[in-house]
């Protein structure tokens, strides 16, 4: 299994917690890992297949009344050893790239107000999220709190909260600095 494809260990990790169509798999990443993580129904349905010509999953089709049969995806024990086994590798760097940077970067082109406001847009963004990440932790918290993932889904929880608090202060200070560049521009 090639290491580069992520979206088949995301996929392998869903299906850890249990069977799932692929339209569950999708609403399982969209309801959980979704502020670090994605997938398309598009990236799913070939891997899925993948994993199932591989033998890492298997497939069964489970009828419905009034609807067509779902394809059920579970984890074989050989998914299981591949997942494992990947999960026990280090993670690869991430790579990074922000278009805040790059305008900010690129910013004497501009009047300062422009720049000014993409940082206070960035910084309620990041406000937003904060208060988004603490109603996950208290939904968490009540609605799973001797589940015993619980601990890992707050560690990824928790790094978010610490990225977002760091780039709101990150988002002040560029403010900051832009507030006091902004009165030398009048000269130009």
């Amino acid at each position: 299994m090639a290491a580069s494809n992520t979206t088949r260990y995301a996929v392998l990790g869903m299906l850890s917690a249990g069977p799932r169509s692929g339209y569950d798999i999708k609403k399982a990443i969209d309801s959980s890992i979704a502020h670090f993580w994605s997938e398309s129904f598009g990236q799913i349905y070939p891997i899925l297949r993948r994993l199932t010509a591989d033998g890492f999953v298997r497939r069964r089709h489970e009828a419905q009344r009034g609807k067509p049969d779902r394809q059920v995806y579970s984890l074989t024990p050989r998914g299981r050893e591949v997942l494992r086994a990947w999960l026990g590798q280090p993670a690869r760097p991430e790579s990074f790239r922000s278009e805040l940077l790059l305008k900010l970067f690129l910013g004497a082109q501009v009047p300062v107000p422009i720049s000014l406001g993409h940082v206070r847009q960035f910084q309620e963004r990041q406000q937003a999220l904060l208060l988004t990440y603490a109603e996950i932790e208290r939904r968490l918290r009540r609605e799973h709190g001797r589940h015993p993932e619980l601990p890992y889904w707050l560690m990824t929880l928790h790094y978010g909260q610490r990225r977002a608090e760091a780039l709101h202060d990150w988002a002040v200070d560029a403010a900051r600095t832009l507030g006091k560049i902004a009165p030398k521009e009048v000269r130009r």
